[in-house]
């Protein structure tokens, strides 16, 4: 039987990883709105009449649009599992804390151990849909790089002028 403190030691590695994908995510959400900022300021209402921008604005759009979903269910991984237990804070929210607190102090050793295990599988569970959410918005956005691009040069080519960046 593994000790406690062996356990604990690969919960606190598990929720480690957690700030490391978070930081990722308000990384990519600022490149998201910089991208779209910066179309917006560099086009006008009658340039979406033209194929050659509204093709790959629509482009752009539309990737930014997915990957902004991906970053959202990033922030908002599912959070069911856990019933019962006594350290996962999803099953915990469904107690008073009188309730909490006498199931928490008549606990065996041996079960508390088992909901430990129970709540490093539950976070590695939720770990990695966040790992797979932000992988996918990064692509989409990498992905939205090449509309960007097209975009901002037909914006600019129609407008004789260079890309703006800021108002």
């Amino acid at each position: 039987m593994k000790d406690l403190q062996v356990i604990e030691a690969q919960l606190t590695r598990v929720l480690s990883f957690f700030p490391r994908v978070d930081t990722k995510v308000a990384g990519l959400f600022t490149v998201n709105s910089a991208l779209l900022t910066i179309s917006a300021l560099n086009v006008e209402a009658g340039d979406l009449a033209r194929w050659y921008i509204a093709v790959p604005g629509a482009f752009l759009i539309i990737g930014l649009i997915a990957s902004f979903t991906f970053l959202y269910k990033c922030n908002f991984p599912e959070l069911e599992g856990g019933q019962g237990s006594l350290v996962y804070f999803a099953a915990i929210k469904g107690r008073t804390e009188s309730t909490y607190k006498a199931e928490f102090e008549a606990v065996s050793d041996a079960d508390y151990r088992a909901d430990m295990l129970g709540q490093i599988w539950r976070n590695s569970h939720i770990l990695a849909d966040k790992y797979e959410a932000i992988a996918m918005a990064i692509r989409l956005t990498l992905a939205t790089l090449v509309p960007f691009t097209v975009f901002l040069v037909m914006t600019a080519i129609e407008h004789t002028r260079l890309p703006m960046v800021s108002g």
